[in-house]
């Protein structure tokens, strides 16, 4: 399975709505300028995620969205299927496909299923709200790097 852009973009709304905390809403331009992502394509991810029970949208002029449930009960699994519809590798894994012609006798069918059981399970046991303790991380990290402006190429940590 190869996660498209919608996947990806997804992941990192939902990172960014969890990283605000709790309490504070996030306004789909905030997101659009911290990830580089336009507005109108947040507009498209943000429609699933809410479909989803993931996302909750808040109306008004100091309106934005919230996560619908804790970030620990979110899971990156939560998040792909939402936003791609599905997570299995082959076609015939995917709901309502309906039913293979060679199920009875497929010689690779087993180890398509264990293929899609180990993506499940490893989607599955990534929660949001690690995934947006990592980038409050890094960019802790990255806020201790100051370019020294005297010798370009090179920088100090502080």
């Amino acid at each position: 399975m190869k996660i498209s852009t919608k996947g990806r973009y997804a992941l990192r709304l939902m990172i960014s709505v969890a990283e605000k905390g709790d309490d504070t809403l996030t306004t789909l331009r905030e997101v659009a300028e911290e990830q580089d992502i336009s507005v109108k394509y947040l507009e498209q991810l943000v429609s699933a995620l809410t479909g989803a029970g993931l996302l909750q949208g808040h109306r008004g002029a100091r309106g934005g969205y919230s996560l619908q449930r804790p970030a620990n009960e979110i899971t990156a699994g939560d998040i792909i299927r939402a936003s791609e519809g599905g997570t299995a590798p082959v076609a015939c894994l995917e709901e309502g496909f309906g039913v293979c012609p060679r199920q009875d006798f497929c010689e690779t069918l087993d180890f398509w299923k264990g293929l899609d059981d180990a993506i499940d399970t490893y989607l599955d046991s990534v929660k949001l709200s690690d995934l947006a303790q990592r980038s409050l991380d890094a960019k802790a990290r990255a806020a201790e790097w100051v370019p020294d402006l005297a010798k370009p190429g090179e920088g100090v940590c502080k």
